[in-house]
């Protein structure tokens, strides 16, 4: 029931500058965002591939309103790579992007987003690594979809996202499995109408095993993007019937969120991949953290409360 009233609150200045303001947010908000600078997520960097977890990280930033804006965006990611290629970790660390946050919403966006996402992906693949293009709301995914079918055509190990809860993704997802893609699978954390989207969270479900049904059947490399332990469990018995081997997908989970599971799936054999976001505008990205799951809501307002 609160979902749909944290993600409204997302878009309010009202809301941003009230709880951006709290003395106790930047404690809870680095719960799920361990930095700001590139300086700050190295040590994290270095830290989560020295226990054996695998990273994609995500320069937070989505509300671009001008051209500067968006190109600066494109710096701060060729920054990232910049600083990752002397650790050699490859595709250990791979990078998470909004193609919102490069342009795509402003006036000729969709070309102005290709040209700023593409000299990221030529960076990355110039290090051993790759890019992810995130999902976002069902209005930006046409584009999205048409510029992820462009870059890999240079670039096949191009990823991208696709949201279990839009009626769209079990078509969107057979035509991905059988061309060889990257899929990371969620269940999607965007305030989306009745008319594109399944409401109730038994139906999202649902859907999401059917859909992680037809990546793990098909030519592509699944990344399950998921903290539910039954989804998990599933995940596997799915993987075993489609004859997949662990190194053949993977797990996704949210830097802050049941972190021993991480080490628990990573020592078992399992690729285990952390989604990482660091940077200043992060005020979107957590209230989406505290929309997707109550227990995330609960722990903000219990330390707000005990913060007085």
């Amino acid at each position: 029931m609160l979902g749909p009233v944290i993600l409204a609150a997302s878009r309010s200045d009202r809301m941003r500058r009230l709880i951006s303001a709290a003395p106790v947010t930047k404690q809870v908000v680095d719960r799920f965002i361990p930095g700001e600078t590139v300086d700050d997520i190295l040590p994290v960097v270095k830290e989560l591939t020295g226990k054996g977890l695998e990273m994609t990280l995500d320069v937070v930033g989505e509300d671009i309103t001008t051209p500067g804006q968006a190109a600066a965006a494109r710096d701060a990611y060729l920054e990232l790579i910049d600083r990752l290629e002397p650790l050699e970790l490859g595709t250990r660390a791979e990078m998470s992007v909004k193609l919102s946050m490069f342009g795509q919403a402003l006036p000729g966006g969709h070309d102005l987003a290709l040209a700023n996402v593409r000299p990221v992906v030529e960076a990355a693949a110039e290090i051993g690594t790759t890019v992810t293009l995130d999902a976002e709301d069902h209005t930006t995914l046409d584009s999205m979809f048409a510029i992820h079918e462009e870059l890999r055509k240079d670039f096949p190990q191009t990823g991208c996202v696709i949201q279990s809860y839009l009626y769209r993704t079990e078509q969107d997802a057979r035509r991905l499995a059988a061309n060889g893609s990257r899929v990371r699978l969620v269940k999607g954390a965007y305030k989306e109408p009745a008319e594109v989207a399944y409401q109730q969270k038994h139906e999202i479900d649902k859907a999401y095993v059917r859909i992680l049904r037809t990546l793990m059947e098909g030519e592509g490399y699944p990344m399950i993007g998921s903290h539910d332990p039954r989804l998990i469990t599933i995940a596997q018995e799915l993987a075993r019937r489609a004859g997949r081997k662990p190194g053949e997908y993977e797990f996704q989970m949210l830097y802050g969120i049941r972190s021993d599971e991480h080490l628990r799936l990573a020592a078992e054999g399992h690729r285990m991949r952390v989604y990482t976001a660091y940077g200043t505008d992060w005020y979107g990205y957590f209230m989406r953290r505290l929309a997707e799951k109550p227990a995330n809501l609960r722990f903000f307002v219990r330390s707000m409360v005990s913060k007085g």
